[in-house]
């Protein structure tokens, strides 16, 4: 299992990356439109934060135009590269001609069928928006359950994105999701809990420890 940051802001993925936990960051259009910097440059200061992947997202909607795009965000990237390529016709044509030497993530998938083609093609993942499906198709989890039952046996794993909260990504988990991508609110809201500070009080207040 991995948990990467989903974030194009250069604070938020600095943040994260002091947890020591976090094994990549995640983009997305939206998220690079955010950002004060170009997003090559935005791209090129993220690959500085992490030393795991680091997913870009094709804008192109046709099949050359998304090589040209797949190859040039390789370049500006590097090995930590992974391309988001969405799932259209032409997307999945994109995945089986770049997945041979670029690592492909199939995104906005919202059938089993679509995972199916993904893994097909190559792809090393397949994207689930977890919280968007439920308000789109009725239940996410559900989504992610088929998801899982059509990828065992292949090389293709499960990354759920669109997670609005602790209970919602563990719930995907258990879904039969493999990695998680999250915004940096939700990330810091997995590592608290109420009790687990109370009982650190408690401790506190009543143990000994070394002194330093």
């Amino acid at each position: 299992m991995a948990i990467y940051v989903d974030t194009a802001i250069i604070a938020e993925a600095t943040e994260a990356s002091k947890f020591g936990w976090i094994a990549g960051i995640t983009t997305n259009p939206t998220l690079l439109a955010k950002s004060e910097l170009s997003p090559e440059e935005t791209l090129k200061q993220l690959a500085q934060l992490t030393s795991g992947e680091l997913y870009y997202q094709l804008t192109a909607s046709d099949f050359d135009g998304m090589v040209a795009e797949g190859k040039a965000a390789f370049e500006a990237i590097g090995q930590q590269a992974v391309l988001k390529i969405p799932a259209t016709a032409a997307g999945f044509q994109a995945v089986a001609h770049l997945s041979g030497e670029i690592p492909c993530a199939v995104t906005a998938i919202y059938s089993a069928a679509q995972a199916v083609v993904a893994a097909e093609a190559g792809a090393k993942y397949a994207i689930a928006y977890v919280n968007r499906a439920t308000r789109l198709l009725g239940d996410g989890f559900a989504l992610v359950r088929d998801m899982a039952n059509v990828l065992q046996r292949t090389n293709t794993e499960i990354l759920a994105a669109s997670i609005k909260s602790p209970e919602e990504a563990v719930q995907t988990l258990l879904a039969g999701a493999h990695h998680l991508t999250l915004p940096l609110d939700v990330l810091q809201a997995m590592a608290v809990h109420e009790l687990s500070q109370q009982t650190v009080d408690e401790f506190a207040k009543n143990g000994r420890g070394i002194s330093y």
